[in-house]
């Protein structure tokens, strides 16, 4: 495990945009594990730019997204498959079919639970997944209580998950209730996890995974176990932590 604090937001952007950048160079056809929401956005941009000002080649790279909102048609501006295509998908040279976000309508949803897996077996396994993380420690639609050997499943998303979505979603009440999400186990098994936080709203759950404290209330706290873990966040989200020993950026 590394991890990396970076004083300035666009320093912590580029940084882990340039993670996934050296994976796409070292390895053309990798499958890239894709997380939407606000901790994303710019890292997006970044690899957008790498793409366009480096010529940074996405021709080959194959895109998974870890869940997406059980009820949202593709084309719903508030679904993962229209944001992570506005976001990144449709900005770079990838081959469409060469991406997949699961399908929110598909019936019965379970349907769609063997689709997922599938296609992540067909494009090879995850080589490199980024990963966010909510404020309860939630990675993808794994909420705290979910058991570390979950598979991919359709998950009810916790209240405290709806209340921080809410403003997205104009209220709690149009925030989808269920999610198609890649379990813990799946997660575990990419060969490479990059997890991404910034904000002082993440210090805690950061500080909590960096414990070494395992339990399934903080499902996040699973991911220190992992061989091949890079943590980049920013000062704010390390506010809680002691940096004695950790990588740091001037």
């Amino acid at each position: 495990m590394t991890v990396k604090i970076l004083e300035a937001e666009n320093d912590f952007d580029r940084e882990a945009a340039s993670r996934v950048t050296a994976q796409i160079l070292l390895k053309p056809d990798s499958l890239i594990g894709l997380a939407t929401g606000t901790t994303t956005l710019n890292l997006f941009d970044w690899m957008v730019k790498f793409h366009k000002e480096f010529a940074v080649d996405y021709s080959r790279v194959k895109t998974c997204n870890l869940d997406e909102y059980v009820g949202l048609a593709p084309e719903d501006k508030r679904s993962c498959r229209y944001r992570i295509d506005q976001s990144l998908l449709k900005r770079v040279n990838i081959r469409y079919e060469n991406t997949y976000v699961p399908n929110g309508i598909t019936e019965p949803p379970e349907q769609e639970l063997r689709v997922f897996k599938e296609t992540v077996e067909k494009f090879g396994g995850m080589d490199l997944l980024i990963l966010s993380i909510g404020e309860n420690g939630h990675i993808a639609f794994n909420e705290p209580g979910t058991p570390f050997d979950s598979t991919y499943r359709i998950a009810p998303i916790a209240q405290s998950t709806i209340e921080a979505k809410a403003a997205f979603f104009g209220g709690q009440e149009n925030v989808p209730r269920y999610g198609l999400t890649m379990g813990i186990r799946d997660i575990m098994m990419a060969r490479k996890i990059l997890l991404v936080a910034k904000g002082s709203n993440k210090a805690q759950i950061i500080k909590n995974i960096l414990s070494g404290v395992l339990t399934v209330e903080n499902p996040a706290s699973v991911l220190i176990l992992h061989p091949n873990l890079e943590i980049v966040i920013d000062r704010q989200a390390a506010g809680l932590i002691s940096t004695a020993g950790q990588r740091t950026a001037n």
